[in-house]
C-alpha cells in the first residue's frame, strides 16, 4: 500500500502529458486544492491527507500586477475581479503597456528560481505559470461589461491590448525557459460558463485564438508543455483549442461537457487533467458515490499511452466530508493503481 502512495517522477507524468506511456497509477496535480473556508472548517485535520502526494510542484506568479506599476491613475483595488475596471478609458491604455515590468527586474522571479533549485533536487514534474491569459486578463483590466461591448465596439484597442499582453507574457515565458526550465505552463481563462461560451465561437476566434496559437507556437518551441485551466462548457472551441498547441485541458467540468464524447472525440490529440466535481459529487455523495465516480472518470480517460491526471475541478471549498475527500484521493491511487490498463 505504501508503494501506491509515493510521488510519480518528472518523466513518468511527462510520459503520460505526452500520451507515450501510462504510468504506475494516474498522476494526481492539483488534487489537494483546498478552497473557500476548507482549511478553515478543519485546520489540522487536512494533514491527514498528507499521505497522498501531488505528483506536479507549482510556481504562480503574478505578471502583471496594476496595483505595484505606478499607473498615475486609481481605481477600486477593493472591487471584484469582474468590475474593479482598472483601464477605464482606453487612452489610458498606452501608460498602462508602458509601465508593464521586465521580468529581469521582477523579484517574483528571483524567488522562482530559489525555489526551482529545491523542486529539481526531488525529481517532480515542475509547472510554472499565472492565472489569467487572454479573457480572464481583460475582464480583469476593463470589467466583465465593458469587455464584451468592446469586442464589438473597440476591436482595434483589444487587439492592442492583447498584443501587449502577447509580448509581456512571452517575455516572461522566455526568461522563465532559460532560468527555470519548467516542464509545463499553467494558466486559465475561464471561457465557459454552465451552459455555453462566455461568448460566441466567431469571438473567441478573433480576438483570443490567434493569440493563444503564438502562445502554443513559443512552447512548444522550448518543448514545455501547456496546461490550460477553463471552467465551464468548452465544447464548441475544444478542436480550436488543440489547434493553438493547448498540451492539457482542466477541468472538463462535470455537468457542462460530455466526459464520453470528449473523451472519445479528443483522446489521441488531447491530454486532460481531468477535474473531480467540487460543486455537488464530493459534497453531496456519500463515499461509495465518490469512489464510484473516481471510478467512472479513470475508466473514461485513461488510456494505455496515458493522457489522463486527475485534479480537483475547483477548489474544495468548506461543506465537504472530511470522508468524501478521502474517498476521492484514496480511491484514484487505489483504482488507477490496479486498473487493467498498467
Amino acid at each position: 500500500m505504501k508503494k501506491s502512495f509515493l510521488p510519480l517522477t518528472r518523466k513518468q507524468v511527462a510520459d503520460v502529458v505526452e500520451r507515450k506511456s501510462s504510468a504506475p497509477r494516474v498522476p494526481m496535480i492539483h488534487a489537494k486544492d483546498w478552497g473557500e473556508g476548507l482549511v478553515e472548517q478543519y485546520g489540522d485535520k487536512l494533514k491527514q491527507f498528507d499521505k497522498y502526494p501531488e505528483d506536479a510542484e507549482s510556481i504562480m506568479i503574478k505578471p502583471v500586477n496594476a496595483e505595484t506599476m505606478n499607473l498615475s491613475w486609481e481605481w477600486n483595488t477593493n472591487a471584484a475581479h469582474d468590475s474593479r475596471i482598472v483601464i477605464d478609458d482606453w487612452a489610458k491604455l498606452d501608460e498602462f503597456i508602458d509601465k508593464l515590468p521586465s521580468p529581469e527586474n521582477d523579484p517574483q522571479i528571483e524567488i522562482a528560481v530559489k525555489k526551482t533549485e529545491k523542486i529539481r533536487q526531488i525529481d517532480r514534474y515542475l509547472l510554472f505559470g499565472w492565472w489569467r491569459l487572454f479573457f480572464e486578463r481583460p475582464w480583469d483590466l476593463r470589467g466583465m461589461e465593458n469587455l464584451m461591448v468592446d469586442y464589438y465596439n473597440e476591436p482595434e484597442n483589444v487587439h492592442k491590448l492583447h498584443s501587449a499582453l502577447l509580448n509581456h507574457f512571452i517575455k516572461y515565458l522566455d526568461f522563465a525557459a532559460r532560468e527555470i526550465k519548467p516542464d509545463g505552463f499553467w494558466t486559465s481563462d475561464d471561457l465557459g460558463h454552465q451552459t455555453s461560451l462566455m461568448m460566441s465561437p466567431a469571438i473567441f476566434r478573433e480576438f483570443i485564438k490567434p493569440y493563444y496559437k503564438k502562445i502554443g507556437a513559443f512552447l512548444k518551441e522550448k518543448n514545455v508543455h501547456w496546461w490550460l485551466h477553463s471552467c465551464g462548457n468548452n465544447t464548441e472551441i475544444m478542436p480550436d483549442l488543440v489547434e493553438t498547441g493547448v498540451t492539457v485541458f482542466h477541468p472538463v467540468q462535470k455537468g457542462t461537457m460530455d466526459e464520453i464524447k470528449i473523451a472519445r472525440e479528443l483522446s489521441d490529440k488531447l491530454s486532460f487533467l481531468v477535474g473531480f466535481d467540487v460543486q455537488h459529487i464530493i459534497q453531496e455523495a456519500d463515499e461509495q458515490g465518490v469512489r464510484k465516480e473516481v471510478r467512472y472518470l479513470i475508466d473514461t480517460f485513461n488510456t494505455s499511452k496515458g493522457g489522463m491526471c486527475l485534479a480537483a475541478g475547483n477548489g474544495i471549498v468548506s461543506g465537504t466530508p472530511l470522508e468524501n475527500i478521502e474517498a476521492f484521493l484514496n480511491e484514484t491511487f487505489i483504482y488507477s493503481s490496479n486498473s487493467s490498463l498498467h
